[in-house]
């Protein structure tokens, strides 16, 4: 059983930062593809960024430049460092990984007050 336990959401102004960390356990082998995806109140999920086994990071238009992932192959971590947070940058957001299978974390509640 695959569990990804999530944390470093929570309540910030505009501008500042975030840090979230998203941490895998149980039987994983070969993780692929880490990454993150968010949803805003009312609206659907959408892709944020992710980052290969080997280090290859894509992002969102609507973060690029503001948010850096980045992972910890040894811990099976990976990590979303948002800087510069704008109030649309508010929703849950929940990390994933790709190894045999696709398996989601429970989401941790990131608020952007302006």
């Amino acid at each position: 059983q695959v569990q990804l336990v999530e944390s470093g959401g929570g309540l910030v102004q505009a501008g500042g930062s975030l840090r979230l960390s998203c941490t895998a356990s149980g039987s994983i082998f070969n993780i692929h593809v880490m990454g993150w995806y968010r949803q805003a109140p009312g609206k659907q999920r959408e892709f944020a960024a992710l980052i290969s086994t080997g280090g290859t990071t894509t992002y969102a238009e609507s973060v690029k430049g503001r948010f850096t992932i980045s992972r910890d192959n040894a811990k099976n971590t990976v990590y979303l460092q948002m800087n510069s947070l704008k109030p649309e940058d508010t929703a849950v957001y929940y990390c994933y990984i790709l190894a045999h299978s696709t398996y989601w974390g429970q989401g941790t509640q990131v608020t952007v007050s302006s």
